[in-house]
């Protein structure tokens, strides 16, 4: 039987995931879905890391990173709709955080950076928004290029299962959906990590 707070933390995740809201109450976010120390604990990311957020949102997970890479390290957020990036900006600015840098961008490319720039890339809750057997190899084409040799490219999923909330069973990815629009990419499984509701999936560019 569940404890009173186990319900709690429960039905605070569930708002979270129906609002999919994050801190500046602009763009989605599935922060808040799991525990991010322990997502965070699973990327690995280290002081001085160059991390591209691709399709950042409300940028929670920007904002975590920034506090890992330091100053020597930076993190660039994109998204795809300027009145999200507006209301990361203030709320960077807000926070006196200078190591991060919100950009609007095409979210299928060409991306802003030099070839071999960027050490790891978070694709969290966004992949599943595109045609992805039509659209990945765009995606991950572009992605390879930025990263460095042996950098990374980490993808959060909802579960390709029934769930209250969250996207429509017909347009969530299973494990085995992301893998198989990978094949042929450049990228070679790392490992899988059960998030609860979600799953993280993790790539090195070879």
């Amino acid at each position: 039987m569940k404890s009173k707070e186990e319900i709690l933390k429960e039905s605070q995740t569930r708002k979270h995931c129906k609002q999919k809201h994050g801190h500046n109450g602009q763009g989605p976010s599935s922060f808040w879905m799991h525990d991010p120390e322990f997502v965070f604990n699973e990327l690995k990311i280290k002081n001085g890391d160059r991390v591209l957020d691709l399709g950042c949102g409300a940028g929670d997970y920007s904002i975590k990173a920034s506090g890992i890479v330091g100053n020597s390290g930076l993190v660039v957020a994109l998204d795809h709709w300027p009145s999200t990036i507006d209301a990361l900006k203030k709320s960077t600015k807000s926070q006196g955080l200078t190591n991060i840098k919100p950009m609007v961008a095409n979210l299928l490319g060409p991306l802003p950076f030099a070839d071999n720039d960027i050490d790891i890339c978070l694709i969290f809750t966004v992949l599943h928004i595109f045609d992805i057997p039509k659209q990945g190899s765009q995606i991950y084409k572009e992605v390879g290029r930025v990263l460095k040799t042996g950098g990374r490219m980490a993808i959060i999923e909802c579960k390709k299962e029934e769930m209250p909330f969250g996207p429509p069973m017909h347009m969530r990815l299973s494990p085995e959906d992301v893998q198989l629009s990978l094949k042929d990419s450049g990228f070679k499984k790392t490992g899988i990590t059960d998030l609860g509701y979600n799953y993280l999936i993790q790539f090195v560019r070879e």
